[in-house]
Order: structure tokens, then C-alpha cells, then sequence
């Protein structure tokens, strides 16, 4: 390893070890006003409106998205388009959550002055209880003095590693007051694969109409190879006289019958029986691990034991649940 290699690598462990420290003083420094600010922003129904200037800008940015993705309403405010217009955004029932670590950030004026004047309650994020933004908030969450990781002391670092670490203690208490639970975060997230994960069979199956590959247990060796190659699902599902499910051909079970000479007078002597079904409430997360498991390609959906669709691991592949 070069010198300068070694100098990156002892600057890059310095740094982070000058935040950890900020974030054990910042965890050392929580206390009352903390749990008042939970209190505050669950009384009131409306929206979190999260403001920042700068970098505390950029964390607000990133606290009101995970506040609103965990069940607390909220959106970003820039202070500067807020006295030109943008006031209108607080309304009765919101809360503001300030953030600036001075505190003396001058965009924040006017939103402080409007909350006063229209009875909007202010939390605010900053190292200055005597600042401009402590004296005018309502809950007042003191982030400690702490040297920033630059070395000119300048550049936030450790503040804004303190203010992103603040944000997310709200966000995860917020979500265990609320009783927030996954299927809540799943049914915010429908875009993503952890959401996805998330999604129910009916979810997945709620805007497909793919054709549905049947055949009745007396159906002949021709109708179930018809079945398979109109179904496109490389698979046939074989029902009863009552209609309902009692088991699958796949495209290996059909080779295996004309290698192995098998009988093949109809669909009940070629089918395997029961296989591996599905219900509507089931999780996606299920069916996957569950093919993947089996290693199996596909299964039957079954409502009243009777087949409603059939899911194939491809068609789960191709639209990004896997």
C-alpha cells in the first residue's frame, strides 16, 4: 500500500470516528423534549413540513421522505420559496420541523414568524437554544456541540450525520407509536422489490388476465398437449367433474410420459397429483421461496379449491418481484 493510500485510509477512518462520537454525544443528549415532539406531531393530524436551508436543506429532504414512507405525513419545504408564496403549504394541523444548526439561518424568519402568528407549532433541530430558531420553537430538540470531521471545522459533517441520525429516531418512533407494521410500509413502497416482496397473490393477480390452461381429468393425451401449447404457461391444471383442482401436467411430465411409455390414456393417469397450490392472501415472498425451494416453475391459484389463475416464475422474473 502507497503512502497516500495509507493517508487516505487513516483520514477516512478518522472521520468516521469523529461521528460516531458525535452520534454517541447526540444519543447521550436525548431526553424530554424528544418524547414532547413525538406528542406534538401525533396531536396534530395534519402534515410534517420539513424546513432546511443548505445542507440541513439536503437532510430535510431525506427526513420528510422517510417520515411520509413510514406513516407520517410529510413534505419538504424550502424556506426561501416559503416567504414567496409557499406559506400557504401551513395550514392548521400541521406541524413544522425546522432544521438549522446554528440556528441563525435568516431564510428561516418569516416561517418562524407565520407559525407564530398562525399557531402552527415549531420542532426544531439545532445546536443553539439561544438562537433565532431555538427561542422560536415550540419543542426544541438540542443537537450537542461537536467538531465537524473537516478538518478546517467547517464543512458539516458531524451536524448533519447528527440531524440525519435525529430524523430517523423520529421516523422509527414515530412508526412504533403509530403501530406501523410491513404490510403498511409494503402497501408505500409497490414500486420497489422490498414492496414487492410484500404483495399479496391477489395484489400480483389484480391486473393480470392471463389465460387460465384447464383440462378435465378425462381429457385425452392431444387436448391436454393443446391445453399446454395455447396456455403458455408450460403447464395444465386438471379438474374433477366438480371442477375443482386435483392436480398438474407440466411440460416434463408430458416428456416423461412419451419417453417413459407412461400411461397416457388421459389427463388423471399423466397429471401429478395436488402439487404445489397457491391461496389469494398468500404473500408473494411466499410463492418464491417456495418455487425456489421446490424448484418448481409454476402454480395453481386456488379459491373454494377450485383454480383461478396460475403464477409462473418467469412471468415473476420478467416484472421484477424476483
Amino acid at each position: 500500500m502507497t503512502d497516500s493510500a495509507a493517508d487516505d485510509l487513516a483520514i477516512a477512518r478518522e472521520v468516521i470516528s469523529i461521528e460516531r462520537e458525535a452520534l454517541g454525544a447526540l444519543s447521550e443528549s436525548l431526553g424530554g423534549s424528544f418524547k414532547a415532539a413525538i406528542d406534538t406531531i401525533l396531536d396534530n393530524p395534519g402534515y410534517v413540513i420539513v424546513a432546511g436551508v443548505g445542507k440541513s436543506g439536503h437532510i430535510g429532504q431525506k427526513i420528510a421522505a422517510s417520515l411520509a414512507s413510514t406513516g407520517t405525513p410529510a413534505f419538504f419545504l424550502h424556506p426561501t420559496e416559503a416567504s414567496h408564496g409557499d406559506l400557504g403549504m401551513v395550514v392548521p394541523g400541521a406541524v413544522v420541523l425546522a432544521i438549522s444548526y446554528s440556528g441563525e439561518s435568516s431564510e428561516l424568519i418569516d416561517l418562524l414568524r407565520y407559525c407564530r402568528g398562525a399557531e402552527i407549532p415549531v420542532i426544531g433541530m439545532t445546536r443553539g437554544p439561544d438562537s433565532r430558531l431555538g427561542r422560536g420553537s415550540d419543542v426544541l430538540l438540542q443537537l450537542p456541540r461537536h467538531q465537524e470531521a473537516c478538518p478546517n471545522g467547517l464543512a458539516p459533517t458531524s451536524s448533519t450525520t447528527m440531524t440525519l441520525a435525529l430524523g430517523d429516531a423520529l421516523a422509527v418512533a414515530l412508526m412504533a407509536r403509530r403501530g406501523f407494521s410491513r404490510e403498511d410500509f409494503g402497501s408505500r413502497h409497490p414500486g420497489g422489490k422490498l414492496g414487492k416482496s410484500l404483495h399479496t397473490v391477489g395484489d400480483y393477480l389484480s391486473d393480470r388476465d392471463n389465460p387460465l390452461p384447464l383440462v378435465s381429468q378425462s381429457a385425452s393425451f392431444e387436448e391436454v398437449v393443446q391445453a399446454i401449447a395455447e396456455g403458455r404457461q408450460g403447464c395444465v391444471g386438471v379438474t374433477d367433474e366438480n371442477d375443482k383442482y386435483v392436480g398438474i401436467i407440466t411440460d416434463g411430465d408430458l416428456r416423461r410420459a412419451m419417453v417413459e411409455s407412461a400411461d397416457r390414456s388421459n389427463a388423471g393417469s399423466m397429471m401429478t397429483p395436488g402439487g404445489t397450490t397457491f391461496l389469494r392472501h398468500e404473500k408473494i415472498a411466499l410463492v418464491i421461496d417456495t418455487m425456489t425451494r421446490l424448484r418448481i416453475s409454476n402454480g395453481y391459484v386456488l379459491e373454494d379449491a377450485r383454480p383461478v389463475a396460475v403464477i409462473h416464475i418467469k412471468d415473476l422474473l420478467a416484472e421484477g418481484y424476483i
